[in-house]
């Protein structure tokens, strides 16, 4: 049960405190550590301070008790501890955890990184004798912080080409394009309309029916990879089976095919063609995203955007040098358990990021399947880069300021074509609040080790984009309940435009 419960119940039964400052709890505190970043605490509160909270709360409630027989207030105070024992039990037990954890948290110096494990409904307050409960937390774990300053650090360096942006245009444009029936041969940039079932041996593991793929390089999904996917369609037209072999990943969500090989048939139902639209004035005069006045602003946007990317780029190689030095004797080893819970954490933190750096929801949904298909190493690195990340935020008391906040907001909004304040909203809605407050914090860490950082330019060269992504997994199986990052569309990918009116 999360602390804030507490509260709540706190401030739901009443303040039963003096308003005096409170006088602390003798606890008796026993921290054992199964691993680095698990700690299982046994917290013991002497029957002293338990019978002071009874009398606290006894004493705040004399003046008002109602017993009766006796006007409000006049009762003795043997009858009012006799009829309000159990309530007042009750409070004294939200109020004895919250404080006793309060103060645990403070002497021992714990970096919790999830809410303790323990059900507070479940402690009781015993009548006689000192009260005991014990709990579990995840901590970060404790280490030295190697030396960060002027570091050495590679940054890639890049101007956009006339070819980048036409990439670019034609991944902006697809929603807006139209597909139309083609009689000849698959080729490279074509959609073909397939049945897709995955074997193993005789046994169907899944069959995902009718789907729409356009014939790229690679072809990605939840729990796999596959490459020369266009090679495989090519010349292929409509009652073609195509069938390659290929390995599923090893954090599959089903753990009975992880990490083995099956067969993978693609039939082909229909080949159609892509057209993308014309950039009429009226077209480009109506996208949600602009208006744009003419093809050269909407190039100029998209450059911009890609200047974006390429800052991504550069922060995301800084960041993985930096962490890399930094993480040298970062050998802890990460409960599986835990891993399993933050790798969402890390699958909606990374969406974002890249979101409000200004890419595409097909690269966004290429990530996520690359992040899924190797859960738990993407999240330990992810887990180490972040601990060390917030202890030198913690050490140079960099904090997310409500500006931060608002710039990355503004950010998103722009990507998805929105209003700040319902993206902000729709952030609070789905919890990703502490998801955006991490982003800050470690972007703002790595901008500081930069500031204090040497560099060598070397060149950048672009992923290959020829990559499409299906939100599909082909291990069978009950599928893990990931939630998957919300994309807006496709067409709402350009910063808005700062002269619109």
């Amino acid at each position: 049960m999360a602390l804030e419960e507490i509260e709540n119940a706190d401030e739901l039964e009443g303040d039963v405190a003096s308003s005096e400052e409170k006088q602390p709890l003798n606890l008796k505190v026993e921290v054992a550590s199964p691993s680095a970043c698990q700690r299982h605490i046994t917290v013991t509160i002497p029957r002293e301070d338990i019978d002071r909270y009874y009398d606290d709360a006894y004493s705040e409630m004399m003046g008002t008790a109602a017993v009766p027989g006796f006007r409000a207030g006049r009762a003795p105070r043997k009858l009012v501890e006799a009829r309000y024992r159990k309530d007042v039990g009750d409070q004294i037990k939200s109020k004895l955890l919250l404080d006793s954890m309060s103060q645990v948290n403070e002497s021992q110096k714990l970096a919790a990184i999830s809410e303790p494990d323990f059900d507070p409904a479940a402690i009781e307050v015993p009548t006689e004798g000192p009260m005991t409960f014990e709990f579990d937390l995840e901590v970060r774990p404790d280490f030295e912080l190697p030396d960060w300053k002027g570091l050495s650090i590679d940054r890639p360096q890049r101007e956009s080409t006339k070819e980048d942006v036409d990439q670019y245009l034609s991944r902006l444009l697809a929603p807006y394009g139209k597909l139309v029936p083609y009689e000849g041969p698959v080729k490279t940039g074509d959609h073909v309309t397939v049945n897709i079932v995955a074997r193993k041996g005789d046994e169907e593991l899944v069959r995902h029916e009718e789907q729409s793929v356009p014939v790229a390089a690679t072809l990605s999904f939840r729990d796999v990879v596959l490459e020369k996917f266009d090679k495989l369609m090519k010349d292929g037209k409509a009652g073609d089976r195509r069938t390659v072999k290929v390995k599923l990943s090893k954090d599959a969500t089903n753990e009975e095919t992880r990490g083995k090989e099956i067969e993978v048939e693609f039939e082909i139902l229909d080949v159609k063609k892509f057209e993308l639209p014309e950039l009429s004035h009226e077209f480009l005069g109506r996208l949600p995203y602009g208006p744009f006045e003419d093809e050269s602003k909407l190039r100029e946007a998209i450059e911009t955007n890609l200047t974006r990317q390429l800052n991504y780029h550069q922060q995301q190689e800084a960041r993985r040098q930096i962490t890399k030095l930094l993480t040298e004797a970062a050998s802890w080893e990460l409960p599986p358990e835990m891993l399993k819970r933050q790798s969402e954490r890390e699958l909606q933190r990374s969406a974002m990021e890249l979101r409000r750096s200004g890419f595409s929801d097909a690269d966004i949904r290429a990530h996520e399947n690359q992040l899924r298909q190797n859960s738990q190493a993407e999240t330990a690195r992810a887990l180490r880069e972040h601990f060390i990340l917030e202890r030198i935020a913690e050490e140079e008391k960099i904090e997310a300021e409500a500006a931060d906040y608002n710039e990355e907001v503004r950010l998103i909004a722009a990507q998805n074509g929105e209003s700040p304040r319902r993206i902000r909203a729709q952030l609070e809605k789905r919890g990703q609040m502490d998801a955006l407050h991490n982003q800050i914090i470690e972007r703002k860490v790595i901008e500081r080790v930069l500031a204090q950082a040497k560099f060598k330019d070397v060149p950048y060269n672009p992923p290959d984009h020829r990559v499409e992504a299906l939100d599909l997994a082909l291990s069978g199986g009950v599928e893990a309940e990931i939630p998957d990052a919300e994309h807006g569309d496709e067409s709402r990918r350009l910063p808005q435009q700062k002269d619109r009116s």
